[in-house]
């Protein structure tokens, strides 16, 4: 947690040190260890003293008799039930109580160290100092009986009356005690007395203080006053102490004893600077100090700070300038020191200046040694001095024990623990409360808290009473472990027990509930330990500053804050940089300031330490100032911290004040310039402004600041490759490579990757090879892979299978994904073989195929077009055991529909489908494009359904298929509903789709909706296609409209756009049509002048546009030009003319035409046999056609003639033969040539004949195959392009199958039979009308669809009855006249090839009345033209009456429903009524 601290935790113990650490880190440790104090009995945190718990923690072995039981020594010290413990020897000389040493270390070293330690000022009597074996100064050697007596009488006396003090109630007074003299007492057992009291409640100690004062029955002497002092400064009443002590009256205040209480006083604290006042106070009055004022002085400065280096041999060397020789207490408060901050170094020194000065070590410095060694990790030296105590005349006592189990605990050596406990009580020295702490911390540190919880239940079971530490330490180990439950239940014991909580012991349950997350508890927490009078010390304002901030309170935190520097404290750099975060997320400028002033005031922090942790902070703005000020100030950029101040005004596009800063920068700073450019190169690459950080690369390289930075290169390789900048990354790479710059393993690694990308495999290659020669081993197989597949990609399969080879030398496997890899690249080339080589490699050596390794095999054989082979490799992988998966499925899937084979897409998409798994978007994309593409609506439309199962939606270039398809079979109405579910499905039409729908209206002869739709598709910024705008002019020019058509050429033309040859014929043909020739011509000189050259394609349209307006002179005028210009003419003009002069009757012009051609070395081809062939079947006589066709024998061309002539039969491999060489020539010659044959045949009655040349149209695939897929179960007909002849002859023979099929009743028939005919001209000729005239007379239930134009449907019910029984249906048997007629059998009228016989009858009945239906056409084309008369009368008079019948009702209705209207609005009305 952020700002995580380490939480000191004192004690009350006298003597022994015991030292724990509670963090709410998890690398924070709790250290329970003995150490070496000078003094009794201390509760203290960092200059608080807690109040005592109610039962102190005394440490009974303190006593000679017990600490070295085998001496056999006597006791003779007051009871510790008075709770007065006497210390170890030599201890007289320090006025500061060592206490329990509380520290605090991280378990990685990073920790800082803690103190929360007190010193209690000794008085150590003289009776104590001769039971410990020492002589005292102050007392004769020998004692006679009376002395002795009176010696027990002063004890007496002093512990009655320390009782009954201590027994009074809250509201009885001291003095009541004291006025009733019971007891004689003198000054000396009033000191007693104050301090025996004073170890129990300070406030008592300070009444009998004051009452002495009052009364002045006894004028408080020096010794008095250093007495209150002491107690006062153990309650932690520095305020109090220092009160009495400057209203002491001088004769008493200016001796040694009570300056060293005072000093004591502050010493307790860490105050060193008001002890070092006190000493040169003392050396002012002309009090000398002595030993005990420099030890305390020595203490108050180890107290103040940490052990800096060579700061105990300067303390040393101070007390010898003074006059005085350091003795033991002096050399083992140093090394107690040395002990809590594990200062091993000064430690040694220390000791080693101890025996050159000739001090005698005593067993607290030895204790104090093993103490050092057990926290610097060092047992081994803790153990071997341990070892080596008897030989130095010394026997071990309880702290050293408990010293090295702490040495030995602290490594968790469980076993070592449990030999040393035995061996304790061999010794005589049982568990106490020391051993139970440090074993407890031992098991809260390994994380065995059921163990650290059963050795606390086995304590309270053993007589042993758990302290402040023994609960604090299970609480923080618990706390630790977020077993927070099990924590505060210890807590709860811990006051149930009477032992007060210390602030360490607050700290540690704060701590773990803010790692529990339980912010709310932790607050509450920490106001019971403030209502309770502990002051919170460093850390424990650093948590709850700490929890706050996670929980957003920033105000409270801010307000904790200035508690915490009013008392003293200052955070740590992590609670400020959280600080400084939610202070700029709320944008409080004023509080940063202040905290940053806070931080440079009394953190001490340099400009460079604020920078970064502003920068940290996300304070950039503070951070470039603080930035500033360093420099200025004569600091070194710090380079991480201006990197990271530029990335952050990149990132935030403040770029100008990135450049601002770094001229700054420049200016002020003596760095060369390429640094602050290589900084700026990097936070642009950051940023994402790659193009400004290669441009301000490129003029540093232009300037000659070739950097050697390795971060600026790799910034900008990284930012190229993310940007897809290959070739930019290359360069840098090479600039990198030249200036001698070494790259890492990852830019090779991303250098790998983009020369694969960028086609060349041979450069990555080659720096794979230079990596691996200095010793770099890429692990990751991807590089290999990824050289392999660009190898595959450019088909150089050989190199890639070398690579393989080279891998398979050095490594005793090879990944798999190598192996596919190589079988991939195969696959790319179509190497089926050599795949399966290395899928049989796997399978032998390892490892084993996966479904990557099958589906490159399949790719293999479906690049080589080996779809056959698929099913056959399927099988076998099926049979090795192998599953197919629904990817390699996909893969078939996808290649047949690459391949267009509508049937295997449909069985392998059936199978799917049955497994329960569907395609992926893509697959259902081109599926329904390939059915679209072979015009299969209904496949199209269940595709759609089950994507709707599946759970895809059609995307919009699948809708734009469909528009295309139903536009494309001329179904405009299922295209309208196409785009209005495109606009429900929240999709915007693209270009695609308006030009869709676009070309839709053109064909459906609505250019001016079309018009109207282009103009929004400009308002939302598309521009049509140019095959759109040339729809458009055509569909204006068939609709008759060629103004419109010549607004969108010119505006076109006027937009520059640069068109082809194609509008400028476009607009030929619409101004033929219109009859507008001069502009045709004029279309000439617009093509020049566009640098469109007029090809011979059109002069033929100007030729065609003279020659349909009956013009064929001024044809004859352009063929002339042509001859002029030098053209290299075919027999496509001379067609035109001579088509030109046969549509204008001019046969004999046209016959010498054709002579002429010939003359100038032009022969007679398919163009000019077609002419012919049209005309002759044009013509109304038998003798004009045979005129026409003699004239083409002439030429060289006698088959049609012979057709007409002689027995046809005969003739069909001629015919056959001719088509075959038709097919291959362009212009559709064989397709025209057989259309006008067919026209010829059956106006001449040559049916028979015309049926086989139109059944080996069809074997040559001249027409379509399915023209009529009666076979096929559809029984529909598609007559499109197809000429007039050819389509009756076609109706014929599908009439003919469809009476087959119903009567033998296979196959069957749809509901619904369609005949689709189209609504385009041949020739001038409409199919459609031709075929409904022919339909028509024959009275056929055919009737033109509602929805599309060009299509006839009939009900098949309907059909098959009328095939059975229409008269005109007994012989639909196609036969030759057997000689030919004198007129032509087919008359043109109005567009439409009709019979002859059924001209008259036709205008009749259309002209008078309008589109009848077949059956009523059939019968009254049968009448004769009388009874014709009669009925179309009688029909006429019958419609009028029907309608002046429906015009009644209608009227009758109307006003019922008014006489109904007002009844019910005119209620008075009918009242009235």
């Amino acid at each position: 947690m952020a700002g995580t601290g380490i939480l000191a935790f004192s004690s009350p113990p006298p003597k022994v040190c015991k030292n724990t650490s509670v963090s709410c880190s998890c690398s924070a440790s709790v250290v329970v260890t003995p150490t070496i104090q000078q003094s009794s009995d201390t509760n203290t945190d960092n200059g608080n003293i807690a109040p005592k718990s109610s039962k102190k923690f005394s440490y009974r072995r303190a006593s000679p008799s017990v600490r070295w039981p085998h001496l056999k020594t006597t006791q003779n010290h007051p009871s510790s039930d008075t709770h007065l413990a006497v210390v170890s020897p030599t201890l007289t000389n320090v006025v500061d109580d060592g206490g329990f040493e509380v520290e605090t270390s991280n378990s990685d070293g990073k920790g800082e160290s803690r103190d929360v330690e007190g010193l209690e000022p000794l008085e150590i009597s003289d009776e104590s100092q001769e039971v410990l074996g020492r002589v005292s100064k102050t007392r004769v050697k020998k004692m006679n009986k009376l002395a002795l007596k009176r010696a027990k009488d002063w004890r007496e006396r002093v512990k009655f009356l320390t009782d009954r003090i201590l027994a009074l109630k809250q509201g009885q007074f001291v003095a009541d005690v004291l006025d009733d003299r019971k007891v004689q007492m003198t000054p000396t057992d009033f000191c007693f007395v104050v301090k025996w009291v004073g170890q129990e409640n300070w406030q008592r100690a300070l009444e009998v203080y004051e009452w002495l004062n009052l009364r002045r029955w006894f004028s408080p002497n020096s010794r008095m006053l250093a007495t209150i002092l002491a107690v006062l400064g153990k309650a932690n009443q520095e305020a109090l102490a220092v009160e009495i002590f400057m209203r002491a009256e001088p004769a008493l205040g200016n001796t040694v004893q009570v300056y060293n209480a005072m000093m004591g006083v502050y010493a307790r604290n860490g105050r060193f600077n008001k002890v070092q006042e006190l000493l040169d106070s003392m050396r002012e009055k002309g009090c000398e100090p002595d030993l005990v004022s420099f030890n305390t002085l020595i203490n108050a400065r180890l107290k103040a700070g940490s052990l800096v280096p060579s700061l105990a041999i300067e303390l040393l060397n101070e007390v010898r300038r003074s006059g005085l020789r350091p003795d033991v207490i002096t050399y083992n408060t140093l090394l107690s020191a040395c002990s809590r901050h594990s200062n091993l170094e000064e430690a040694m020194k220390i000791f080693d200046d101890m025996e050159t000065h000739s001090c005698q070590p005593d067993l607290w410095t030895y204790n104090a040694m093993i103490s050092v060694y057990g926290r610097c990790g060092m047992s081994y030296k803790a153990e071997q001095l341990f070892k080596d105590l008897e030989s130095k005349g010394f026997f071990p006592d309880a702290v050293t024990y408990n010293s090295l189990l702490y040495a030995f605990a602290r490594e968790r050596n469980v076993d070592k623990v449990k030999e040393i406990c035995e061996e304790m009580v061999e010794m005589g020295f049982g568990r106490d409360e020391m051993t139970y702490n440090t074993i407890i911390h031992m098991y809260g540190k390994q994380g065995q808290h059921d163990l650290a919880l059963k050795l606390y239940r086995d304590m309270k079971l053993s007589g042993q009473n758990p302290d402040a530490v023994t609960y604090t330490v299970l609480i923080d180990s618990l706390g630790k472990a977020n077993k927070i439950t099990e924590a505060s239940s210890v807590m709860s014991e811990m006051m149930n027990a009477g032992v007060k909580p210390t602030l360490q012991t607050y700290s540690a349950l704060i701590c773990g509930y803010a790692r529990a997350g339980m912010q709310v508890e932790a607050v509450e927490t920490f106001d019971c330990m403030l209502r309770s009078g502990i002051r919170p010390d460093r850390l424990a304002y650093i948590v709850m500053l700490d929890v706050f901030l996670r929980c957003n309170e920033i105000k409270k935190a801010t307000m904790l804050y200035h508690e915490m520097i009013h008392d003293g404290f200052t955070p740590d750099s992590a609670i400020y940089e959280a600080m400084l975060r939610a202070l700029n997320s709320e944008n409080k400028v004023e509080d940063i300031q202040e905290l940053i002033r806070h931080m440079e005031e009394l953190c001490d922090m340099t400009p460079q330490a604020l920078s970064s942790l502003l920068v940290k902070s996300e304070c950039c703005d503070h951070a470039a100032d603080m930035l500033r000020s360093g420099v200025s100030n004569g600091y070194a950029v710090d380079h991480e911290n201006l990197l990271s101040i530029l990335s952050s005004y990149s990132s935030s596009g403040r770029h100008l004040e990135a450049r601002e800063l770094l001229q700054f920068l420049r200016e002020h700073t003596e760095t060369p310039n390429q640094l602050l450019t290589e900084a700026l190169v990097v936070v642009l690459c950051k940023a994402s402004e790659l193009d400004a950080a290669l441009k301000e690369y490129s003029n540093a390289r232009d300037f000659g600041f070739f950097g050697r930075s390795c971060t600026m290169y790799e910034s900008l390789v990284q930012g190229c490759i993310e940007n897809e900048r290959l070739a930019d990354a290359s360069q840098v790479f090479s600039d990198m490579r030249l200036y001698g710059v070494e790259p890492s393993e990852s830019i090779l690694q991303a250098m790998v990757m983009v020369y694969c990308k960028m086609g060349f495999p041979e450069t990555a290659h080659h720096l794979i090879i230079l990596a691996e020669m200095k010793g770099i081993l890429f692990d990751k197989c991807t590089i290999y892979v990824d050289v392999i597949e660009a190898y595959g990609r450019l088909k150089l399969w050989q190199k890639a299978e070398s690579m393989v080879g080279n891998i398979r030398q050095r490594h005793a496997s090879v990944d798999r994904k190598v192996w596919n890899a190589l079988i991939q690249a195969y696959a790319v080339s179509g190497c089926y073989e050599q795949a399966r080589a290395v899928f049989n490699t796997m399978m032998r050596d390892g490892p084993s195929p996966t479904m990557v390794s099958i589906n490159g095999l399949l790719q293999a054989l479906i690049i080589d077009g080996r779809l056959n082979e698929l099913y056959v490799v399927i099988q076998e992988l099926q049979d090795m055991g192998f599953q197919i998966s629904k990817s390699s499925i996909l893969l078939m899937l996808d290649a047949f529909v690459q391949a267009g084979n509508v049937y295997e897409v449909k069985k392998i998409y059936h199978g799917m489908k049955a497994a329960g798994y569907f395609p992926s978007m893509h697959l259902y994309r081109i599926m329904i494009r390939l059915f679209c593409k072979g015009k299969r609506i209904r496949d199209v439309e269940a595709m759609v359904s089950d994507m709707d199962q599946a759970g895809f939606q059609p995307d919009l270039p699948i809708w734009n298929c469909m528009l295309k398809l139903f536009s494309g079979i001329e179904d405009y109405k299922k295209t309208a509903q196409i785009y209005q579910q495109l606009q429900e499905a929240g999709l915007q039409p693209d270009e695609d789709t308006y030009n869709t729908l676009i070309i839709m209206y053109c064909r459906d002869r609505r250019p001016e909706e079309g018009l109207s739709l282009m103009h929004e598709m400009r308002k939302v910024g598309l521009d049509p296609k140019l095959d759109t705008y040339k729809s458009l002019i055509s569909a204006f020019g068939k609709m008759q409209l060629p103004e419109q058509a010549e607004e969108i050429f010119d505006e076109l033309c006027s937009n520059g756009y640069k068109l082809d040859r194609s509008f400028y014929h476009t607009m030929m043909k619409i101004y033929r049509n219109s009859g507008n020739h001069s502009k045709a011509e004029n279309l000439l000189s617009m093509m020049k002048e566009a640098g469109v050259e007029p090809s011979l394609a059109t002069m033929h349209l100007l030729m065609l546009s003279y020659g349909s307006s009956g013009q064929p002179q001024e044809a004859e005028n352009v063929l002339t030009n042509l001859k002029q210009t030098g053209f290299n003419l075919t027999t496509l003009p001379y067609s035109t003319l001579i088509d030109s002069y046969l549509r204008n009757g001019d046969h004999d012009i046209a016959i010498q035409k054709l002579m002429e051609m010939k003359k100038e070395g032009l022969e007679a081809d398919h163009r000019i046999w077609t002419c012919f062939i049209k005309a002759a079947s044009l013509s109304q006589h038998t003798n004009e056609a045979i005129f026409l066709l003699n004239a083409l024998r002439d030429a060289g061309f006698d088959l049609p003639i012979r057709l007409m002539t002689e027995r046809s039969e005969l003739l069909v491999s001629e015919v056959d033969n001719c088509l075959q060489k038709l097919e291959p020539m362009e212009d559709d010659a064989a397709f025209n040539f057989v259309n006008a044959l067919e026209d010829l045949l059956w106006a001449f009655e040559l049916r028979a004949t015309a049926s086989w040349v139109f059944q080996l149209a069809i074997k040559r695939c001249i027409y379509r195959q399915d023209v009529f897929r009666v076979a096929e179960k559809d029984w529909g007909a598609d007559f499109r392009k197809l000429s007039a002849g050819s389509a009756l002859v076609g109706l014929t023979l599908w009439l003919d199958r469809m009476q087959d099929a119903s009567l033998q009743g296979y196959p069957d028939s749809p509901k619904s039979v369609a005949l689709i005919t189209g609504m385009a001209e041949y020739n001038m000729v409409s199919l459609n009308s031709t075929l409904k005239a022919c339909l028509w007379e024959m009275g056929s239930p055919f009737l033109p669809c509602k929805t599309r134009s060009g299509l006839l449907v009939a009900k098949a019910h309907s059909l098959r009855m009328w095939l059975k029984d229409s008269p005109f249906c007994l012989d639909l048997e196609l036969r030759d006249s057997p000689s030919l007629p004198e007129l032509n059998s087919i008359q043109l009228i109005e567009g439409c090839f009709i019979r002859r016989g059924l001209v008259p009858a036709f205008k009749d009945i259309t002209e008078r009345l309008g589109l009848v239906r077949p059956k009523k056409f059939a019968r009254l084309a049968l009448l004769s033209e009388e009874k014709r008369n009669k009925v179309i009368k009688a029909d006429i008079e019958a419609g009028k009456r029907m309608f002046e019948k429906s015009k009644t009702k209608t009227q009758n209705r109307r006003s019922r429903m008014i006489k109904k209207f007002r009844r019910k609005f005119n209620p008075k009305a009918n009242v009235n009524k």
